[in-house]
């Protein structure tokens, strides 16, 4: 039986653990629940993360919750030196990105994923998607800069920083980036890994199952 486990489906934030897990070839136990009271509102999954959120996982005992912290997690712990940088000043900036991630971008690609993708036509709002291009244009800026001397965010391999970035950043492959062409290069050159790949596969069957009335749940509960 695998040690690890994993909960939530590929189409949420789950997506960005089950990468991780990819990338470091780690057997686990995927328990693909959905949003919501008969997943992650139900009171056994609560017993493991009282947020009601997803991911979270269950580590041979540790209960971890937060995508980015799980990888963080994942990637010292089974990675050190590889994935996980070697260095405190190294080890630093994957946290800058990451935290980075969440408090920039995160948003404005979900916000745009919505009303230009994932909502049924007639109920996107292109104000909406607009004003998230605009919201993303500064930190996708910064993020452009960054790379324009280095193919990775901190230097020339591919670490927990590019993963944790790339799969917040995950939606945007659908958007039009060419204002930020190393931006764009460097999110495709992360999810042509093998590991990404497979995960996306999980993510668009994951998308493909997903009922319309959990769209819009997902867009409200959200806020956008």
């Amino acid at each position: 039986m695998a040690r690890l486990k994993i909960y939530g489906l590929a189409r949420t934030r789950a997506h960005r653990v089950l990468w991780m897990a990819h990338e470091l070839g780690l057997e686990y136990e995927h328990v693909a629940i959905e949003t919501g009271p008969g997943g992650a509102r139900n009171p056994d999954y609560l017993a493991v993360n009282p947020n009601g959120r997803l991911p979270a996982i269950d580590d041979d005992g540790l209960i971890l919750f937060e995508s980015l912290a799980i990888n963080l997690y994942l990637a010292k712990k089974y990675s050190a030196g590889r994935l996980y940088p070697a260095s405190l000043e190294d080890e630093a900036r994957a946290w800058q990105w990451s935290l980075w991630a969440t408090n920039e971008i995160e948003r404005g690609v979900n916000a745009w994923s919505f009303h230009a993708v994932r909502l049924p036509p007639r109920e996107r709002d292109a104000s909406i998607a607009a004003e998230a291009i605009q919201v993303l244009s500064p930190p996708f800026s910064v993020l452009d800069g960054a790379l324009a001397d280095r193919p990775h965010l901190l230097g020339g391999s591919f670490t927990v920083a590019d993963l944790n970035v790339a799969a917040v950043a995950s939606r945007a492959l659908a958007m039009d980036l060419a204002k930020w062409p190393r931006v764009d290069a460097w999110l495709r050159r992360c999810h042509d890994r093998p590991a990404a790949q497979a995960v996306l596969r999980l993510r668009e069957a994951a998308d493909a199952g997903c009922s319309i009335d959990t769209i819009r749940a997902a867009a409200k509960r959200n806020r956008l």
